[in-house]
Formats: structure tokens, sequence, C-alpha cells
């Protein structure tokens, strides 16, 4: 029996042009060997999320729901579909999350079968932990979907017939742990994820009872390793960690030389949504930080059979707030007068990346082996921080964005490139309360850094090598009639993607607000745009790229595939 089960686990190398997992590969580089067709129609739509509609009206018009990546093998599709009934953002787990595997046979696409699994995300009983839902996501061998579920636990699914061949339970059935974030499958065929057990009476207020990295061996082996033990150098659970000032002390800091309150710390565990990233020699990166505040956040480097490498704080990496990326000390969105130059506000400290449990931000390694994170801020207009990481864990730099992004690679010439996306939101700079010392959010005509949307490449040294401009100013909607437009946004529209996607020729496909998914060539010139429909508010979502080009994108709930205008067919659509 365990020959056979090594047999069948082992052969799970996909071809470089598939896409089967978050990020696409191990290394979550988001890139493939393929060139993407053509912007030029919408092949077949697949609606994953029937309630949409209630979800954006809780939200006062925002889509608080992350959604997996469509994963492509072949002529062979897997997504989400969501079930049973919406109730509201404190009882999520009134849904039910399915997989659906769908094959394409020519123009025709046949649902193959759908899986029930008995996954939860995280609970949020009466508010606290994330508000955004978390991401439910599957992952792709050659014969199998590995598939999140119940209790911490992993269902080995059949590409066949959909029917589960194995549960992988290392919490012995315990329905108060939870898989948190997508697994991530190595070269060799392991699988890793993260994993973390709450009180589900009081999740957010109590502490986590235990936070894990687990292994799911090539050979059908189950091992754990505890956050307690692989993050070194973080302050115990019961210590008291540097927080925010408080709202009455606006503008901050409050005086030049002032200390920041402090609260307890929580236990060290995992960001919600991290999906783990694995190197070539087999080092695995994952994210940590501590339960009760997310100003204190680590990258921790884990060797392949589960012992600790290293630990890098993101704490105080950072010197560009008050006077340099906020507005001058003293006037209007500006730290208090006398306030040191280069400090977060907040805490009075340099900056810090926090792991925030509302991101999908997951570790990137880059093909000279350093590691590259998106962290959030809130003190440079809630944009983030993109830092990386040299492979010994020693930092090297940072980039004023990195909110919710997992960065995308372009390997060229003997080097590489980063792709992200970067969203100068209409925001405050630092504070988000009505005060005369927390001014109104910034516009296109803000003199200092004013709103605008870009998509951009950075060198491995995170300098920018070119940026493309969202200009869109009319928000479009489809009518039976055709397209319905008004002119009313003039400093364009976000980019609602947290991973672009970059075929072959360097070709970045991204998401907009406007309803359009673009391609975007070298050099930051429009090679085309595909107008979807209005995504105003929309979720961050990520796209894929087929090994034949076919281009999977998200719009509002639905998951399009788009592809060139070779010889014009009629559209299918599944639901």
């Amino acid at each position: 029996m365990t020959r056979v089960l090594i047999l069948l686990l082992s052969a799970t190398v996909a071809s470089a042009q598939n896409w089967t997992q978050w990020g696409a590969n191990a290394r979550h580089e988001s890139a493939t060997a393929a060139s993407g067709q053509r912007l030029d129609r919408v092949e077949a739509e697949f609606v994953i999320d029937p309630f949409v509609i209630a979800e954006e009206t809780e939200a006062g018009g925002d889509l608080l729901t992350h959604y997996p990546v469509p994963l492509v093998d072949g002529d062979d599709l897997f997504l989400i579909l969501k079930g049973g009934s919406y109730t509201n953002f404190s009882n999520r787990g009134t849904q039910t999350w399915n997989v659906r595997a769908v094959r394409r046979s020519g123009v025709a696409y046949a649902v193959r079968w759908t899986y029930a699994s008995d996954w939860k995300p995280v609970p949020t009983p009466g508010g606290g932990g994330p508000s955004w839902e978390p991401v439910y996501h599957p992952a792709l061998t050659s014969d199998a979907v590995w598939a999140p579920g119940a209790g911490g636990t992993i269902d080995r699914i059949s590409r066949i017939d959909g029917k589960r061949i194995a549960r992988f339970d290392p919490f012995g059935n315990d329905a108060s742990v939870f898989v948190t974030g997508p697994p991530a499958i190595d070269d060799a065929g392991n699988i890793y994820y993260n994993a973390i057990k709450l009180d589900t009476s009081a999740p957010w207020t109590n502490d986590a009872h235990g936070a894990w990295l687990v292994k799911i061996g090539a050979d059908g082996s189950t091992s754990k390793v505890a956050f307690s033990s692989i993050v070194s150098g973080a302050p115990a659970a019961s210590a008291k960690c540097s927080t925010n000032f408080t709202n009455s002390q606006l503008p901050w800091p409050p005086a030049p030389n002032a200390v920041a309150p402090t609260i307890t710390c929580g236990s060290q565990r995992p960001g919600i949504n991290v999906a783990p990233a694995v190197a070539s020699d087999g080092t695995i990166y994952t994210i940590s930080r501590a339960h009760f505040n997310d100003r204190w956040g680590y990258l921790v480097a884990v060797n392949s059979n589960l012992t600790p490498k290293w630990t890098a704080t993101l704490r105080n990496r950072f010197n560009d707030g008050c006077n340099v990326m906020i507005p001058p000390n003293g006037t209007p969105g500006g730290c208090r007068a006398g306030a040191a130059t280069g400090v977060d506000p907040a805490e009075n400290l340099p900056g810090s990346g926090r792991v925030s449990d509302n991101s999908t931000s997951s570790p990137v390694v880059a093909p000279d082996g350093r590691i590259i994170y998106g962290s959030y801020t809130r003190y440079n207009y809630s944009q983030g921080h993109l830092m990386s990481f040299a492979a010994d864990g020693t930092f090297v730099a940072a980039y004023g964005w990195g909110w919710d992004l997992t960065p995308a690679i372009y390997r060229h010439d003997g080097t590489y490139s980063l792709l992200l996306k970067e969203n100068h939101y209409d925001a405050a700079p630092y504070c988000s309360v009505a005060s005369p010392s927390c001014p109104s959010d910034r516009t296109f005509t803000t003199p200092f850094d004013p709103e605008q949307y870009f998509i951009t490449q950075l060198d491995p040294s995170l300098q920018v090598q070119w940026k493309f401009r969202n200009t869109e100013t009319k928000s479009c909607i489809r009518l039976d009639t055709g397209v319905q437009c008004i002119d009313d946004h003039p400093a364009g529209f976000e980019w609602c993607v947290n991973a672009v996607a970059v075929d072959s020729r360097g070709v970045v496909y991204a998401n907009a607000e406007d309803g359009n998914v673009y391609a975007i060539d070298q050099g930051g010139v429009l090679r085309q745009r595909m107008f979807l429909n209005l995504a105003l508010g929309a979720a961050y979502t990520p796209l894929s790229i087929g090994s034949d080009g076919r281009i999977y994108t998200q719009n509002f709930g639905t998951m399009s595939v788009i592809v060139s205008d070779v010889e014009p067919r009629r559209r299918a659509t599944l639901h």
C-alpha cells in the first residue's frame, strides 16, 4: 500500500506552462512560458460566487471577498464554486466552498465533477479577525486536486472523478484548527500549508491556541512544526508590543519624544491568507505575526525537514514616514510639527511591515534567491511596502507599495524584473477619522503625491523600470442596448488585482476597476484592453494564463475565459 502511494504522489511535476497553484508555481512567480492570446472575446463565463450582491451591499459597495486563482492544466480548468447561503460578515460559515472541474473540448466547456468541501474560514463571531472573506484555494498535481478541508486537513481528490482519495489530518479531527491559506506544492511533490488553532468562541480576543507549518511529503507522510519553534526573536505571547497612539492624540506623534502605548502581543501565527513559498533548494518561506498585533511580523525560513533556518523581522525597516511620504510636518495631512523625519507617526518609530489578515500577500522567491514580500503600512496612504530580503535573511531594500500583493517575476536577459500594481489611493495620509488633524482624502489635484493608479515594473534592487498609468476616466456598464458610460473618474481607476500574470514575452495582464482586463507590453505600453463590466469596489483577484495562452480572469464573482478572435464563435456560458 505504501509503495503504491509513493508512486501516485511522486508524479507531480507539472509543465511550466500550466498554472497549478497560487502564483503559478511554488516560488509564486505568476509567470508562464506560454504567450498570452489577444484580448478579443470572452469564450466562456462561469459564476463562482452567487452572493456578490449581498456581500457588496453589506460592505457599502465594496466586495470584500478573496478568490483563488483559476487553476489550469492543458484543457482542464479547476474553479471554486460557493454554495450554501450568505448570512453576514460575522457568520460566513453558512456558505460552502466547492471545487469544480471543467474540461474544454474545442469551444465547448463541460463540467466534469463538483467536490463539496467541508472547509470553513476562520470564525469572526461578533466581529474581529479579518473583515475580508479569507481565500479557499486548492492546488494541482498531475493526478489530483489538493483542497483544504475542515479541522486543518487537506483532501486529495481524484482529477478523474472528483472523489476523495485520502484525507491528510495532522490534528486528529480538531474542529478548532483551520487551514489559513493556499497550499504550495514544490517541484518534488511536497505540499506545505499553514494552520492555526483558535478559541472558536472568542478567536480574536483570546490568544491563538497553536499555529503550524504542515508538510505532506511526496511519499504520503505527514509532519508539522509549531510556529513557536520556527519563529525566533519574537516577543513572548504575554509580552507587551508597541501599537499606535490614540485618535485623541492627533496629529501624531503627540510629541517629538512621545512613546507609543503597548498591548499584549499574543502568540506568533501565520497571516490568514499566506501561501508558503518554496525555493529550488527546498527552503520554505512563510509569514508570521503576533496574534493581537499585526505590527510585529516576521519572514520565516524553514529547512525542508521542518527545522528552523532563520527569522527576519519586518519591524522598523522604513524611514520614509513624516516629512517624506507624508506631507510636511505641521501642514494639513502632515505629522505634528517637530516630529522626527521618516518615522511612522503612529508609533514614532521607523516604519514596520505589517501582516494584515485582510491581505493575500505571500512571499515570492526570486531567481537570485531574494525573498520578496508585500507588507501593509497605513502611514503612506495605506499603500504598504514591498520588502526584499537576501537568501540569508538580510534586509535589502523596500519600495513604497505592497498592500495585498504577490508580485510577479519576469525573467529576461539573464536577470529578472518584478511586476506589481501600485494604487495611490484617494485616502488620507496616515489617519482615518473625521478630525481637523486628519484631512480629507487626496485627489488627483493634491499637490503632494496625487491620486493615480499604476502597473509598475521594478528591477531586482526595487528601482523603477517603467510604469503604466490607468488613464480611463469613464465608468461604463454593459446593458442589453449596449455599453453606457459616464465620465466620473478624473484620477483613473484602481487596479483590482492582487497578483498580475506575465507571459513569456513580458506582456503583463491585469484587471482594473474600470471593468477592463489589460495587456501591457514591456516599457509600459498598452498592448490591448477588453471591457467586461464595471467593477467598482471589486475584490482584488488573481489572473492566470493557460498553456495555450488563454487568459482566465475574474470580475464581480464571475470567471471569464478570454481568447483571440481568430475565428469568431458563440460564447459558452456555464453556471
